[in-house]
């Protein structure tokens, strides 16, 4: 999948970058690996903390006081600093709970995807099953997928910025 999202961007002669929270640099490493990647990968933000979420990725306090870290609204931000910082065509972020224990009083597995692109963002909540590792890599295939489907409905408009169903269980 991450080669394919690659061989698309460099179709397009774009880039994209990264603003991980709860993959912790998982999503950075399968998009570096792909062919292709020095020229449509540029790099990402790993912010685990908090306080990082906000310092580097412009993430308001507000936001995080209003609907915590684990939410489509920083998951929106995360991605919009992250295309900010870096210059990136596209921005994908990821926010949520792999386990083992609830944060937030949010449940394991409750993940939140955010795509920003030059044709607005657009983000994605789900709903998760399995271990900690197996969470993870899940968000993984799902940000690329979420990339992938931003890029194909590209050209036309905020409208257009669409990862497809706003919730979904997966796995």
């Amino acid at each position: 999948m991450a080669s394919t999202l690659a061989a698309d961007l460099l179709r397009r002669s774009a880039t994209v970058a990264t603003a991980e929270s709860v993959t912790g640099g998982a999503l950075g490493d399968l998009l570096s690996a792909a062919p292709g990647a020095s020229t449509t990968y540029l790099g990402g933000v790993i912010s685990y903390a908090t306080d990082l979420k906000q310092r580097l990725l412009d993430v308001s306090p507000a936001t995080i006081q209003r609907h915590g870290v684990v939410s489509a609204e920083c998951a929106t931000e995360m991605a919009l600093g992250a295309r900010s910082i870096t210059g990136a065509d596209y921005a994908v972020s990821t926010t949520g709970v792999a386990g083992p224990a609830e944060q937030e009083g949010k449940p394991v597995g409750l993940v939140y995807l955010a795509v920003a692109g030059p044709d607005g963002v657009a983000a994605r909540e789900l709903r998760l099953h399995g271990v900690r590792a197996e969470i993870r890599a899940q968000i993984c295939r799902e940000a690329v997928s979420a990339v992938t489907s931003m890029l194909a409905g590209a050209g036309g408009g905020v409208g257009d910025a669409s990862l497809g169903d706003a919730s979904e269980t997966v796995g």
